[in-house]
Protein backbone atom coordinates (compact mmCIF):
# COMPACT_ATOMS: atom_id res chain seq x y z
CA UNK A 1 0.00 0.00 0.00
CA UNK A 2 0.97 3.23 -0.81
CA UNK A 3 1.37 6.56 2.20
CA UNK A 4 -1.80 7.33 1.66
CA UNK A 5 -3.13 4.07 3.26
CA UNK A 6 -0.84 4.84 6.41
CA UNK A 7 -2.89 6.03 9.26
CA UNK A 8 -0.84 4.96 12.04
CA UNK A 9 0.87 7.72 13.84
CA UNK A 10 3.80 6.81 15.89
CA UNK A 11 4.60 10.41 17.00
CA UNK A 12 1.95 10.12 19.87
CA UNK A 13 3.77 13.44 21.85
CA UNK A 14 2.97 15.39 18.65
CA UNK A 15 0.53 18.62 19.88
CA UNK A 16 -0.82 21.01 17.46
CA UNK A 17 -1.24 23.91 19.58
CA UNK A 18 -0.98 26.95 17.78
CA UNK A 19 -1.27 29.07 21.04
CA UNK A 20 2.34 27.92 21.47
CA UNK A 21 3.67 27.42 17.99
CA UNK A 22 3.43 30.59 16.60
CA UNK A 23 6.32 32.15 19.30
CA UNK A 24 8.62 29.29 18.11
CA UNK A 25 10.32 30.51 15.20
CA UNK A 26 10.83 27.48 12.80
CA UNK A 27 7.16 25.20 12.37
CA UNK A 28 7.70 21.48 13.29
CA UNK A 29 8.96 19.48 10.42
CA UNK A 30 5.40 17.02 10.28
CA UNK A 31 3.86 20.36 9.15
CA UNK A 32 6.26 21.05 6.10
CA UNK A 33 5.40 20.00 3.08
CA UNK A 34 7.33 18.33 -0.02
CA UNK A 35 8.65 21.08 -2.08
CA UNK A 36 6.32 20.39 -5.16
CA UNK A 37 3.00 20.68 -3.49
CA UNK A 38 3.51 24.03 -1.57
CA UNK A 39 1.88 27.18 -2.27
CA UNK A 40 3.48 29.27 -4.71
CA UNK A 41 4.82 32.52 -3.87
CA UNK A 42 2.86 34.19 -6.65
CA UNK A 43 -0.85 35.19 -6.17
CA UNK A 44 -2.32 32.56 -8.74
CA UNK A 45 -5.22 33.80 -10.95
CA UNK A 46 -8.92 33.96 -10.14
CA UNK A 47 -11.02 30.83 -10.99
CA UNK A 48 -13.92 31.98 -13.55
CA UNK A 49 -16.82 30.63 -11.31
CA UNK A 50 -20.34 31.13 -12.30
CA UNK A 51 -22.72 33.22 -10.25
CA UNK A 52 -26.14 31.21 -9.55
CA UNK A 53 -29.04 33.19 -8.73
CA UNK A 54 -30.88 30.11 -7.13
CA UNK A 55 -33.87 32.15 -6.17
CA UNK A 56 -34.38 32.78 -9.69
CA UNK A 57 -34.04 29.17 -10.84
CA UNK A 58 -36.29 28.24 -7.97
CA UNK A 59 -39.48 30.64 -8.48
CA UNK A 60 -39.65 29.43 -11.75
CA UNK A 61 -38.12 32.57 -13.50
CA UNK A 62 -38.45 31.49 -17.06
CA UNK A 63 -35.04 32.56 -18.38
CA UNK A 64 -33.34 30.76 -15.02
CA UNK A 65 -35.03 27.59 -16.12
CA UNK A 66 -33.45 27.30 -19.23
CA UNK A 67 -30.42 29.15 -18.88
CA UNK A 68 -28.82 27.77 -14.99
CA UNK A 69 -29.43 23.91 -15.60
CA UNK A 70 -26.74 24.75 -18.73
CA UNK A 71 -24.34 26.98 -17.25
CA UNK A 72 -24.02 24.67 -14.05
CA UNK A 73 -23.82 21.54 -16.44
CA UNK A 74 -21.21 23.31 -17.90
CA UNK A 75 -19.11 24.15 -14.86
CA UNK A 76 -19.21 20.51 -12.73
CA UNK A 77 -18.49 18.80 -16.19
CA UNK A 78 -15.27 20.83 -16.06
CA UNK A 79 -14.69 21.81 -12.35
CA UNK A 80 -17.30 20.92 -9.82
CA UNK A 81 -17.27 24.29 -8.31
CA UNK A 82 -19.77 27.24 -8.65
CA UNK A 83 -21.06 29.80 -6.24
CA UNK A 84 -24.71 30.06 -5.87
CA UNK A 85 -26.25 33.84 -4.66
CA UNK A 86 -29.77 34.83 -3.58
CA UNK A 87 -29.54 31.67 -1.49
CA UNK A 88 -32.11 32.61 1.06
CA UNK A 89 -29.74 32.07 3.99
CA UNK A 90 -29.85 34.93 6.80
CA UNK A 91 -26.81 36.47 6.73
CA UNK A 92 -27.17 37.56 10.87
CA UNK A 93 -27.31 33.21 10.94
CA UNK A 94 -23.59 32.63 8.92
CA UNK A 95 -22.23 35.90 11.17
CA UNK A 96 -23.18 34.11 14.70
CA UNK A 97 -22.08 31.16 13.45
CA UNK A 98 -18.70 32.53 12.67
CA UNK A 99 -18.71 33.97 16.07
CA UNK A 100 -19.78 30.98 18.30
CA UNK A 101 -16.26 29.31 16.19
CA UNK A 102 -14.55 32.19 17.67
CA UNK A 103 -15.89 30.69 20.95
CA UNK A 104 -14.69 27.68 20.57
CA UNK A 105 -12.18 27.74 19.01
CA UNK A 106 -10.44 30.54 21.92
CA UNK A 107 -10.76 28.32 24.41
CA UNK A 108 -7.81 26.40 25.41
CA UNK A 109 -6.40 22.94 24.21
CA UNK A 110 -7.26 21.13 26.97
CA UNK A 111 -10.80 22.81 27.24
CA UNK A 112 -11.15 21.96 23.51
CA UNK A 113 -9.81 18.35 23.75
CA UNK A 114 -13.66 17.74 25.73
CA UNK A 115 -14.73 16.86 22.07
CA UNK A 116 -11.86 15.12 20.66
CA UNK A 117 -12.28 13.02 18.08
CA UNK A 118 -11.32 9.40 17.97
CA UNK A 119 -9.26 7.66 15.21
CA UNK A 120 -11.59 6.19 13.12
CA UNK A 121 -14.57 8.44 13.59
CA UNK A 122 -15.43 11.74 11.29
CA UNK A 123 -16.95 13.66 14.06
CA UNK A 124 -15.18 15.91 16.89
CA UNK A 125 -12.30 18.25 17.71
CA UNK A 126 -9.43 17.69 15.26
CA UNK A 127 -5.96 19.68 15.90
CA UNK A 128 -4.43 19.31 12.70
CA UNK A 129 -5.44 15.23 12.68
CA UNK A 130 -2.06 14.33 14.51
CA UNK A 131 -3.92 11.57 15.68
CA UNK A 132 -4.34 10.44 12.88
CA UNK A 133 -1.27 11.20 10.44
CA UNK A 134 2.42 11.92 11.00
CA UNK A 135 3.81 13.67 7.98
CA UNK A 136 2.15 17.22 5.86
CA UNK A 137 -0.07 17.96 8.59
CA UNK A 138 -2.30 20.72 7.69
CA UNK A 139 -2.11 23.92 9.55
CA UNK A 140 -5.86 24.05 11.02
CA UNK A 141 -8.26 22.84 14.27
CA UNK A 142 -11.74 21.93 13.00
CA UNK A 143 -15.02 20.44 14.67
CA UNK A 144 -17.03 18.19 12.94
CA UNK A 145 -20.61 17.10 13.98
CA UNK A 146 -23.49 14.82 12.31
CA UNK A 147 -26.53 16.44 11.28
CA UNK A 148 -29.74 14.41 10.51
CA UNK A 149 -32.58 15.22 9.20
CA UNK A 150 -35.97 13.40 9.00
CA UNK A 151 -36.76 11.98 6.38
CA UNK A 152 -40.58 13.79 5.87
CA UNK A 153 -42.34 17.07 6.61
CA UNK A 154 -41.81 16.93 10.25
CA UNK A 155 -38.27 18.97 10.20
CA UNK A 156 -34.72 17.35 11.59
CA UNK A 157 -33.97 15.84 14.50
CA UNK A 158 -32.41 17.82 17.32
CA UNK A 159 -28.62 15.87 17.26
CA UNK A 160 -26.42 18.93 16.90
CA UNK A 161 -28.18 20.97 19.43
CA UNK A 162 -27.77 17.77 21.53
CA UNK A 163 -24.19 17.11 20.57
CA UNK A 164 -23.40 20.32 21.72
CA UNK A 165 -24.76 19.76 25.34
CA UNK A 166 -23.24 16.06 25.62
CA UNK A 167 -20.28 16.82 24.28
CA UNK A 168 -19.58 20.87 25.47
CA UNK A 169 -21.96 20.97 28.20
CA UNK A 170 -24.53 23.73 28.83
CA UNK A 171 -22.39 26.77 28.03
CA UNK A 172 -22.57 25.66 25.01
CA UNK A 173 -26.15 25.90 24.54
CA UNK A 174 -26.70 28.61 22.56
CA UNK A 175 -23.92 27.20 20.23
CA UNK A 176 -25.65 23.99 19.11
CA UNK A 177 -28.89 26.04 18.75
CA UNK A 178 -27.21 28.32 16.29
CA UNK A 179 -25.03 25.40 13.96
CA UNK A 180 -28.39 23.18 14.66
CA UNK A 181 -30.48 26.55 12.72
CA UNK A 182 -27.49 27.13 10.46
CA UNK A 183 -27.82 23.16 9.61
CA UNK A 184 -31.25 22.69 8.96
CA UNK A 185 -30.75 25.86 6.62
CA UNK A 186 -28.18 24.27 4.58
CA UNK A 187 -30.22 21.29 4.79
CA UNK A 188 -32.88 23.40 2.85
CA UNK A 189 -30.57 25.05 0.47
CA UNK A 190 -29.38 21.24 -0.54
CA UNK A 191 -32.29 20.19 -1.81
CA UNK A 192 -32.81 23.11 -3.76
CA UNK A 193 -29.46 22.53 -5.17
CA UNK A 194 -29.82 19.17 -5.92
CA UNK A 195 -33.19 20.37 -7.75
CA UNK A 196 -30.89 22.23 -10.25
CA UNK A 197 -28.41 19.74 -10.66
CA UNK A 198 -31.63 17.07 -11.51
CA UNK A 199 -32.18 19.44 -14.49
CA UNK A 200 -28.78 20.14 -15.17
CA UNK A 201 -28.22 16.24 -16.01
CA UNK A 202 -31.85 15.63 -17.38
CA UNK A 203 -33.42 13.10 -14.67
CA UNK A 204 -35.66 15.90 -13.54
CA UNK A 205 -36.32 18.20 -10.53
CA UNK A 206 -37.13 15.60 -8.08
CA UNK A 207 -34.83 12.65 -8.60
CA UNK A 208 -31.59 13.98 -6.29
CA UNK A 209 -33.71 15.81 -4.33
CA UNK A 210 -36.04 13.00 -2.85
CA UNK A 211 -32.82 10.77 -2.99
CA UNK A 212 -30.85 13.05 -0.16
CA UNK A 213 -34.51 14.33 1.18
CA UNK A 214 -33.50 11.88 4.46
CA UNK A 215 -29.83 13.25 4.85
CA UNK A 216 -27.40 12.20 7.34
CA UNK A 217 -24.73 15.07 6.59
CA UNK A 218 -21.89 16.05 8.21
CA UNK A 219 -21.12 20.25 9.09
CA UNK A 220 -17.55 21.34 10.11
CA UNK A 221 -16.17 24.17 11.55
CA UNK A 222 -12.33 24.92 10.26
CA UNK A 223 -10.14 27.45 11.70
CA UNK A 224 -6.99 28.52 10.31
CA UNK A 225 -4.48 30.09 12.50
CA UNK A 226 -2.06 32.55 11.28
CA UNK A 227 1.11 30.66 10.75
CA UNK A 228 5.36 32.17 11.10
CA UNK A 229 6.15 30.01 7.91
CA UNK A 230 2.85 30.10 5.34
CA UNK A 231 5.33 29.33 2.86
CA UNK A 232 6.30 26.05 3.77
CA UNK A 233 2.58 24.25 4.72
CA UNK A 234 -1.07 23.84 3.80
CA UNK A 235 -4.11 24.62 6.00
CA UNK A 236 -5.77 21.71 3.94
CA UNK A 237 -3.69 19.61 1.71
CA UNK A 238 -4.83 18.65 -1.78
CA UNK A 239 -7.91 16.69 -1.92
CA UNK A 240 -11.52 15.81 -3.61
CA UNK A 241 -14.28 15.75 -0.86
CA UNK A 242 -15.48 12.01 -0.56
CA UNK A 243 -18.91 13.76 0.41
CA UNK A 244 -21.81 14.48 -1.92
CA UNK A 245 -22.10 18.38 -1.94
CA UNK A 246 -20.57 20.62 -0.24
CA UNK A 247 -21.52 24.06 0.50
CA UNK A 248 -19.01 26.75 2.39
CA UNK A 249 -18.79 29.64 3.42
CA UNK A 250 -15.61 31.47 3.50
CA UNK A 251 -14.49 34.56 5.31
CA UNK A 252 -12.98 37.69 4.09
CA UNK A 253 -9.33 36.19 4.28
CA UNK A 254 -9.55 34.36 1.18
CA UNK A 255 -7.21 31.17 0.84
CA UNK A 256 -9.45 28.35 -0.99
CA UNK A 257 -7.56 27.21 -4.39
CA UNK A 258 -9.18 24.99 -7.24
CA UNK A 259 -6.48 22.84 -9.24
CA UNK A 260 -8.07 23.63 -12.91
CA UNK A 261 -6.07 23.09 -16.31
CA UNK A 262 -2.72 22.31 -14.94
CA UNK A 263 -2.26 24.90 -12.32
CA UNK A 264 -3.92 26.49 -8.95
CA UNK A 265 -6.57 29.33 -8.99
CA UNK A 266 -7.98 31.01 -6.03
CA UNK A 267 -11.81 31.45 -5.42
CA UNK A 268 -11.93 35.19 -3.59
CA UNK A 269 -14.61 35.39 -0.65
CA UNK A 270 -17.77 37.11 -1.50
CA UNK A 271 -19.20 37.76 1.62
CA UNK A 272 -23.01 37.32 0.92
CA UNK A 273 -22.27 34.10 -1.72
CA UNK A 274 -21.60 30.60 -0.69
CA UNK A 275 -19.57 28.15 -2.61
CA UNK A 276 -20.63 24.97 -3.70
CA UNK A 277 -18.45 22.17 -5.59
CA UNK A 278 -19.47 18.43 -6.06
CA UNK A 279 -18.04 15.77 -3.99
CA UNK A 280 -16.84 11.89 -5.06
CA UNK A 281 -20.32 10.61 -3.96
CA UNK A 282 -22.08 12.83 -6.20
CA UNK A 283 -19.18 12.27 -9.15
CA UNK A 284 -20.85 8.74 -8.55
CA UNK A 285 -24.15 9.49 -8.74
CA UNK A 286 -23.66 10.87 -11.79
CA UNK A 287 -21.95 8.00 -13.38
CA UNK A 288 -18.70 10.51 -13.80
CA UNK A 289 -20.23 12.97 -15.81
CA UNK A 290 -19.55 15.80 -13.23
CA UNK A 291 -16.04 15.95 -11.09
CA UNK A 292 -15.64 16.14 -8.16
CA UNK A 293 -12.76 19.08 -8.17
CA UNK A 294 -9.28 19.18 -6.44
CA UNK A 295 -8.89 21.60 -4.05
CA UNK A 296 -6.59 22.72 -0.80
CA UNK A 297 -6.97 25.86 1.82
CA UNK A 298 -3.25 28.16 2.16
CA UNK A 299 -2.86 30.03 5.08
CA UNK A 300 -0.78 33.51 5.96
CA UNK A 301 1.11 34.62 8.89
CA UNK A 302 -1.37 37.68 9.88
CA UNK A 303 -4.61 36.64 10.14
CA UNK A 304 -7.19 33.78 11.46
CA UNK A 305 -8.91 32.08 8.87
CA UNK A 306 -12.33 30.51 8.96
CA UNK A 307 -14.33 28.38 7.21
CA UNK A 308 -18.42 26.71 7.46
CA UNK A 309 -18.64 23.64 5.27
CA UNK A 310 -21.49 21.81 4.98
CA UNK A 311 -20.75 18.35 3.58
CA UNK A 312 -24.17 17.03 2.11
CA UNK A 313 -24.02 12.55 2.68
CA UNK A 314 -27.03 10.67 1.96
CA UNK A 315 -28.44 8.17 4.57
CA UNK A 316 -26.84 5.41 5.25
CA UNK A 317 -29.24 2.86 3.40
CA UNK A 318 -29.19 4.58 0.50
CA UNK A 319 -27.43 2.64 -2.18
CA UNK A 320 -24.94 5.06 -4.25
CA UNK A 321 -25.99 4.45 -8.01
CA UNK A 322 -26.49 6.35 -10.98
CA UNK A 323 -30.30 6.99 -12.29
CA UNK A 324 -31.16 5.12 -15.17
CA UNK A 325 -31.63 7.49 -17.97
CA UNK A 326 -27.57 8.40 -17.07
CA UNK A 327 -26.83 5.01 -18.35
CA UNK A 328 -28.14 4.72 -21.42
CA UNK A 329 -25.62 4.77 -25.02
CA UNK A 330 -25.88 8.39 -25.84
CA UNK A 331 -24.52 9.61 -22.25
CA UNK A 332 -22.51 6.51 -21.00
CA UNK A 333 -22.98 3.00 -22.01
CA UNK A 334 -21.32 1.64 -18.83
CA UNK A 335 -21.11 2.26 -15.14
CA UNK A 336 -17.75 3.82 -14.27
CA UNK A 337 -18.20 3.36 -10.38
CA UNK A 338 -20.05 0.26 -8.60
CA UNK A 339 -22.48 0.41 -6.13
CA UNK A 340 -21.81 1.07 -2.64
CA UNK A 341 -23.38 3.00 0.52
CA UNK A 342 -22.10 6.42 1.58
CA UNK A 343 -21.04 4.82 5.47
CA UNK A 344 -18.53 2.65 3.26
CA UNK A 345 -16.74 5.31 1.63
CA UNK A 346 -16.42 7.21 4.71
CA UNK A 347 -14.73 4.11 7.05
CA UNK A 348 -12.64 3.57 3.93
CA UNK A 349 -11.59 7.19 3.97
CA UNK A 350 -11.47 7.42 8.04
CA UNK A 351 -9.17 4.24 8.63
CA UNK A 352 -7.70 3.00 5.07
CA UNK A 353 -6.61 5.87 3.00
CA UNK A 354 -6.30 9.47 3.06
CA UNK A 355 -8.15 11.48 1.25
CA UNK A 356 -6.84 13.09 -2.53
CA UNK A 357 -7.64 13.54 -5.94
CA UNK A 358 -8.05 9.83 -6.44
CA UNK A 359 -9.92 8.52 -3.46
CA UNK A 360 -12.72 7.22 -5.44
CA UNK A 361 -10.72 5.43 -7.90
CA UNK A 362 -8.25 3.74 -5.06
CA UNK A 363 -12.11 2.98 -3.41
CA UNK A 364 -13.24 1.22 -6.22
CA UNK A 365 -10.13 -0.88 -6.11
CA UNK A 366 -10.62 -1.22 -2.58
CA UNK A 367 -14.40 -2.61 -3.11
CA UNK A 368 -12.97 -4.49 -5.69
CA UNK A 369 -10.49 -6.37 -3.64
CA UNK A 370 -13.04 -7.02 -0.77
CA UNK A 371 -15.49 -8.50 -3.10
CA UNK A 372 -13.00 -10.70 -4.71
CA UNK A 373 -11.80 -12.20 -0.88
CA UNK A 374 -15.34 -12.90 0.05
CA UNK A 375 -15.73 -14.84 -3.17
CA UNK A 376 -12.40 -16.83 -2.47
CA UNK A 377 -13.53 -17.22 1.47
CA UNK A 378 -17.09 -18.55 0.15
Amino acid sequence: MNDHYKHENKNHNLVFDASLLRNQPDIPQHFIWPYDERPCNDDPQELAVPLIDLNAFLSEDPHALSETPRIVHEACKKHGFFIVINHGIDLGLIQKAHEHMECFFGMTLSEKQKAQRKVGEHCGYASSFTGRFSSKLPWKETLSFRYLASDGDKGSLNCVEEYFLNVLGNEFGDSGKVYQEYCEAMCKLSLGIMELLGMSLGVGRQHFKEFFRGNDSIMRLNYYPPCQRPDLTLGTGPHCDPTSLTILHQDQVGGLQVFVDGKWHSLCPNHGALVVNIGDTFMALSNGIYKSCLHRAVVNSTAVRKSLAFFLCPNKDKLVAPPSKLLNAKTASRRTYPDFTWPTLLEFTQRHYRADMKTLDAFTKWLQEQHRKKQDDA
